[in-house]
């Protein structure tokens, strides 16, 4: 059985109206400041539109607030929205939030507020004329 599942779009849509909104300011003048129709931020807003990076971008800047500060928002959004994926999906032990990358993953942190530096593999050819099959990952 699924936890309720939040959507990305509506996070996003969640912290665009709450910002603007906390800014006293209408659809309408945000829309016009960022370029876009009125009925198009409406519906960013309420999740029923994805917007591309661009256009977040965009109205980012006639919000006054940079991309960056934006995700945040959104991440934060998220978490205080709960899990987004099935119980167990990711494998025993593994706390929620936690990365599905193996127990080495957990536990280090990268130094950005919270987050945890996921161990990637790092393939390489052992030599410049090796083949495809000498390669180590």
């Amino acid at each position: 059985m699924l936890w309720s599942m939040s959507l990305l779009r509506t996070a996003i849509g969640t912290v665009l109206r709450r910002l603007r909104r906390g800014q006293g300011r209408t659809l309408q003048d945000v829309a016009d400041d960022a370029g876009v129709s009125m009925p198009y931020l409406s519906e960013i807003e309420r999740g029923r539109k994805e917007a591309s990076s661009e256009i977040l971008a965009t109205i980012c800047r006639a919000l006054g607030i940079a991309l960056p500060d934006l995700l945040e928002e959104v991440r934060l959004e998220l978490l205080r929205t709960g899990p987004s994926v099935a119980p167990g999906r990711l494998g025993a032990g593994h706390a929620k939030g936690s990365y599905a990358l193996g127990r080495s993953a957990r536990g280090r942190e990268s130094g950005v507020r919270g987050m945890r530096t996921p161990r990637l593999a790092v393939c390489r050819t052992l030599s410049p004329t090796a083949s495809s099959s000498s390669t180590s990952c």
